[in-house]
């Protein structure tokens, strides 16, 4: 009889911000499998399990071993940061199921546990940077081409679309934020917000509020567990935090007058 397989947000790294339903499939499971540094992060639910550490670029091995432990009757959780439907492995093994002739409601089982994404954990940081409407870019092009990867950047900036840049930069790539910063400077002033956080809810966690003009600067914050996130033109900075008004203030006074007495 088939298994179960699921595939668990389990958030930012630390406890407090994993879901209720991601820590319940990872404590009903008898089998984990994930990137190691993400396997790391539930360390502590992890005793009398089978467990399966893989280094960064093996995806394709998880996901094909994860399949292949369900089918045979095993309840596997697939651990990933964040949310897993968000540049995670969700969608790599819905390709590899669909491959293999599955279809909705055959078995495996398979259930995706949402998580807190690194979008929502860096701005709830930083203040609230996305409270108008924003773009999701990543800056890999590994998998997809780096032209395709610009012209969607390009496409935020004519928007104005408050941007949040996934995977900055890596030891080998280092010119794609550059130019993606080069483009945007020909839409938003250098003065414009942007926070770049490292490692958010870990003990690593870095936070930088600069501007686009200067965020060169930061370059050693940078890096695959960095978030970047660029104001629009409405965003603004208050000390350490970074505002987007959600447009309130053209409807409503935030402050009435007290009542007279």
């Amino acid at each position: 009889m088939a298994g179960t397989l699921y595939i668990v947000g389990v958030g930012p790294g630390h406890h407090d911000h994993m879901t209720f339903g991601a820590r319940r499939a990872i404590e009903t499971s008898d089998t984990i499998v994930g990137y190691e540094t993400y396997v790391n992060l539930v360390e502590g639910l992890l005793a009398g399990k089978d467990v399966y550490r893989y280094a960064m670029t093996q995806e394709v091995e998880r996901a094909r071993q994860c399949i292949e432990l369900a089918e045979a009757g095993r309840t596997v959780s697939l651990v990933s940061s964040g949310d897993p439907g968000i540049y995670g492995m969700a969608g790599l093994i819905y390709e590899t199921l669909i491959e293999r002739g599955w279809r909705p409601g055959d078995a495996p089982h398979v259930e995706i546990l949402p998580g807190v994404s690194a979008l929502n954990s860096c701005a709830s940081i930083v203040g609230s940077p996305l409270m108008a409407d924003f773009a999701v870019i990543s800056m890999s092009d590994l998998l997809v081409p780096w032209e395709v990867i610009l012209k969607r950047a390009e496409a935020a900036a004519r928007g104005d679309f408050v941007i949040v840049i996934y995977n900055p930069s890596s030891k080998k790539r280092i010119h794609q934020l550059r130019d993606t910063r080069e483009l945007l400077l020909k839409h938003r002033p250098p003065g414009t917000p942007v926070a770049i956080v490292k490692g958010a809810y870990r003990e690593s966690e870095s936070v930088v509020i600069t501007d686009l003009g200067s965020m060169e600067e930061h370059a050693d914050k940078l890096g695959m567990i960095s978030t970047v996130i660029i104001g629009n033109s409405s965003t603004y900075r208050h000390g350490d935090l970074l505002i987007n008004p959600r447009g309130y203030r053209s409807k409503y006074s935030l402050n009435p007058p007290a009542p007279q007495k």
